[in-house]
């Protein structure tokens, strides 16, 4: 959206500037894209993606086949096969938002997720074949063929849809709403212009009041000749949507302007100020007649504690299924190259502050667990050789899947600390013990977030709690399985643990 003229009007003290936006030209993408609409091209991305892993699923099959000279049998495996793939991996990339409008024009984030999300995905189906005995039906080198060509279509089609998207923005395709805004001068973003233009709404004309002139009494008088300017204009060109752009504190002012703009039968949105809209991002609820944001919410019912626990003891049971083998390789190499127990149990705090010991992989030469506890430092020389490479991986985390078992730990949460740095923290920490409203978790969503690893200051620590707490206050089921997805992703290519 390109500005034709930012004209104010003849006197320099004016309360009111006009900003008159260029109608977007016409292309011909635009004529043939009539039915454009965002959620529509939220809806068929995840179609495309299915279709083409079908597709090139069978495809693999059948030129595989063709490739080795055998008969096409097992056909309805691989269809189905490649079925199963499909959905899992639309449902993945629909719970990391993959299929978000604005995450499609971001081309690396979506490039890195859609690898590492295929290669999570065929990890977990070679084991499910393997668990099944299935392998004698389904050929390797089908298998290997469609794990490499699969991602390859994928990554050409979100590049085309990447170049789509923006092509579509830049020409207003998604913009087919027109409408106006009026704004407290300074507070129209071009940001927010640009979010409202990608979701549906051409913005034609801007109407900005002076700040200072929001409080007097004469506000309406005094602008009025250009408001009745902006309504002869909204009612000739049909436009569908008013935007109030207002500080919240100017109460009366907005209700002047709403009760002026009356005469329009359209609808009137008012769009919240910075300083409103971190707290409309908490649930609301209504009280009565009385709207309330629930910025922080009590420890969770016993239906969502049913419902946690389900998700715990089901991911942790495939969790120990699936990393058996590991399991026992790490500890037959802990043992081997290191005198000491496999385990390195430590006393940690959980729900309600309640002690338990958490199980780790030994990956120190010292066991400590006291009133005294130095954190793992980079190059720290109390960590084995093979104890450096578990913590890299985070492999040394696995044994905490029996503690989800015993039922101290949750799949996700915040991550517990030791003892000894639990009371330190609590001491300097105003927020610190909120964390305990939920069982701790083996990852959480600090630690998505880049807050793993060692806390050197009081302010990393602060951060970390902060996201623990947005974590408690908007958990969701769906939140866990998103953690857990993003916890696979970043495992591998986060360096912050050591």
């Amino acid at each position: 959206m390109t500005i034709a003229s930012a004209r104010p009007t003849s006197a320099a003290d004016s309360p009111v500037e006009i900003r008159i936006f260029d109608e977007l030209n016409s292309t011909r993408s635009s004529l043939a894209l009539r039915w454009l609409r965002p959620n529509v091209v939220e809806l068929l991305a995840p179609f495309a993606d299915a279709t083409i892993l079908v597709a090139s699923g069978v495809a693999c099959a059948v030129g595989y086949q063709i490739y080795a000279r055998s008969a096409h049998d097992h056909l309805d495996v691989y269809i189905a096969l490649s079925l199963f793939v499909a959905l899992n991996f639309t449902l993945l990339i629909k719970v990391q938002h993959g299929y978000s409008l604005k995450n499609f024009t971001n081309l690396p984030r979506i490039f890195k997720q859609t690898l590492a999300t295929w290669t999570g995905l065929f990890g977990a189906l070679i084991v499910i074949i393997f668990a099944m005995k299935a392998s004698s039906q389904i050929s390797r080198g089908t298998i290997i063929s469609f794990y490499l060509v699969g991602p390859v279509l994928l990554l050409l089609s979100k590049a085309a849809i990447a170049r789509f998207v923006k092509a579509a923005v830049r020409t207003g395709a998604f913009a087919k709403r027109r409408a106006v805004a009026i704004a407290e001068l300074g507070l129209a973003s071009s940001e927010e212009m640009a979010e409202l233009a990608q979701h549906g709404y051409r913005i034609t004309r801007l109407m900005e009041i002076r700040s200072e002139w929001l409080s007097l009494p004469s506000l309406i008088p005094s602008i009025a000749p250009r408001l009745e300017e902006l309504i002869a204009y909204a009612r000739e060109n049909k436009i569908e949507q008013i935007f109030l752009m207002f500080k919240w504190d100017h109460r009366q002012a907005i209700d002047k302007v709403v009760d002026a703009l009356k005469i329009l039968p359209i609808p009137i949105n008012l769009v919240p100020d910075p300083n409103v809209s971190r707290f409309l991002r908490y649930p609301l609820t209504n009280v009565g007649n009385t709207l309330i944001a629930e910025l922080r919410r009590a420890p969770l019912s016993r239906a969502e504690r049913a419902v946690k626990r389900t998700f715990d003891l089901i991911g942790a049971t495939l969790g120990l299924v699936i990393f058996a083998p590991v399991l026992l390789v790490t500890s037959i190499m802990i043992k081997a190259t290191s005198k000491g127990p496999v385990l390195f149990r430590q006393t940690r705090n959980g729900f309600n502050g309640r002690a338990f010991k958490i199980f780790k992989f030994r990956t120190m030469r010292v066991l400590e667990d006291g009133p005294i506890i130095v954190q793992a430092r980079r190059n720290d020389p109390r960590v084995t050789p093979v104890g450096r490479w578990l913590r890299k991986a985070s492999i040394d985390e696995l044994p905490q899947l029996f503690n989800v078992l015993l039922g101290d730990m949750s799949l996700v949460g915040p991550r517990p600390h030791a003892a000894a740095h639990n009371s330190e923290y609590e001491q300097v920490i105003s927020n610190y013990a909120f964390r305990q409203h939920v069982k701790p978790g083996i990852t959480g969503w600090a630690q998505v977030n880049g807050n793993r690893g060692e806390t050197l200051t009081l302010d990393m620590m602060n951060s970390r709690v902060d996201l623990d707490l947005w974590y408690i206050n908007n958990w969701s089921i769906w939140l866990d399985a998103r953690i857990i997805l993003r916890t696979t992703v970043q495992v591998t290519s986060d360096p912050v643990a050591y």
